[in-house]
């Protein structure tokens, strides 16, 4: 990959670090929601980029934006898939220490009910939804990226589909009943 001044880069992950970052950061932040993690896995993602470029295959990756979105995507479905082991491996020290387990960004998610909701989900149904809707993926890619068979994706993205619609009414029906309260306040 070549350089803005004609000259061959030593470093191709160097070269469209400042042009991908936005790109792969703002794909991160959008599905996950909180800051700290989006940072994390955009620089899992730019550190693994080093890697496949330093690799001695005869043919090293051709680094793009896409590809490192695709990076990305993997990253994240790393991390959904940590956070369900250690879901389980909470679950089964005890139930007072899965409640234990709260996401510090409700109020920031708050500004959007939908993404919101999707991250009161487990992060299973959170991964396969990002995945078939978000990302656009069809069943079969997004029952690979879960290491899931298309079935299981199928009943997994059926259930995520009935979880997130509860859940966003019930959100919606809180927010209404605050308003409703902030009103009655306001209004004595």
């Amino acid at each position: 990959m070549g350089s803005q001044d004609g000259h061959a880069s030593p470093d191709p992950v160097a070269a469209i670090y400042r042009r991908a970052l936005p790109h792969v950061y703002g794909y991160l932040l959008s599905r996950c929601g909180s800051v700290s993690l989006a940072e994390d896995l955009t620089a899992d993602t730019f550190m693994a980029a080093v890697a496949a470029a330093r690799q001695p295959d005869p043919r090293p990756p051709d680094i793009t934006v896409a590809w490192l979105v695709g990076v990305a995507r993997h990253k994240l479905a790393d991390h959904w898939r940590r956070s369900v082991r250690e879901q389980r491996t909470m679950a089964a020290v005890g139930p007072a220490a899965a409640d234990a387990l709260d996401d510090p960004w409700d109020e920031w998610l708050d500004t959007d009910a939908a993404y919101a909701a999707l991250r009161c989900l487990n992060a299973h149904q959170r991964a396969a939804l990002t995945l078939r809707y978000l990302d656009g993926l069809p069943v079969a890619e997004v029952a690979r990226h879960l290491g899931r068979s298309a079935r299981a994706t199928e009943t997994l993205l059926a259930r995520a589909r009935t979880a997130l619609r509860a859940v966003y009414e019930r959100d919606r029906r809180d927010l209404q009943d605050r308003d409703d309260r902030k009103e009655e306040r306001d209004g004595c």
